[in-house]
């Protein structure tokens, strides 16, 4: 069985900003000038799509489609599509270095993955003019990857496999059974199983759980156990071959797949 020689590691709410706040808090005052709102709950659904296409979801909803339409007295066009996503990079930009603090143990796990020979490549729902915020920013602070994938020039972002391809290709990665996606959204963990890697979400700091670090040290633990399962339940159901609390426990994961006696299915 081959073993894993690169991580292709997610940004925010894997990497970086922990509970993914930049872009939900962007989305919503995007949408919230046109005085037609969205949720945190609604955002956080599309999340991991490129930033575009998560404006076209969000405007695609039945309750926000219906409210744009009585409020303006047409249906939504690109236009609409396009004027939300440069109120949302606006916003986004105005904030986006500050939302590039390492989730707790990321950059300690990384180092001692590199220094393990495991290349670290990553992508993304950001732009490249976005990650060229988040990239000088969060190497300041001490987390740093091999190489970074946006979605910009490629057919499509996630789901789709292209951003992990090109990983592989950058990197010199020969087989997909030597690469382990590791991802904080349902778009991660789809992203990962259409490229045919090892795929494994992260539940704490997740988009997917939605909680800053001081909300989930706050939840009664019968509570926090309940939402984290529910994550879990999700990312396994959209095909993760694992999920985990936190990026501390992905080095015991590899070592579980590199020593696997028969290929995974």
């Amino acid at each position: 069985m081959k073993k894993i020689e690169c991580i292709i590691m997610d940004w925010a709410g894997t990497a970086v900003d922990y509970g993914c706040f930049a872009p939900v808090a962007a989305f919503i005052e995007s949408f919230k000038a046109i005085g037609t709102p969205v949720t945190a709950a609604e955002t956080r659904a599309h999340m991991g799509l490129t930033k575009i296409e998560e404006i076209r979801a969000l405007f695609n909803i039945d309750r926000i489609k219906n409210e744009f339409e009585a409020k303006y007295g047409r249906p939504y066009n690109e236009d609409d599509v396009q004027a939300r996503y440069a109120e949302f990079q606006r916003v986004l930009f105005a904030s986006l270095e500050d939302y590039t603090t390492p989730i707790p143990g990321v950059a300690e796990t990384i180092a001692a993955l590199r220094a393990q020979g495991i290349k670290v490549g990553s992508t993304t729902g950001y732009t490249r003019a976005m990650m060229d915020v988040v990239l000088p920013a969060a190497a300041a602070r001490g987390y740093i990857v091999d190489n970074c994938v946006t979605p910009d020039g490629l057919p499509a972002g996630r789901p789709a496999p292209y951003m992990i391809y090109r990983n592989m290709t950058e990197l010199a990665v020969p087989s997909v059974d030597c690469v382990l996606k590791f991802g904080d959204t349902i778009a991660d963990i789809k992203e990962g199983v259409n490229a045919k890697v090892w795929t494994v979400g992260v539940v704490l700091g997740s988009n997917e759980l939605g909680l800053t670090q001081e909300e989930v040290n706050a939840l009664p633990a019968t509570e926090l156990a309940a939402r984290k399962q529910d994550v879990r339940d999700r990312m396994l159901a959209a095909g993760a071959h694992y999920v985990v609390d936190s990026i501390e426990e992905l080095p015991a994961v590899i070592e579980e797949i590199n020593n696997f006696k028969i290929p995974r299915i």
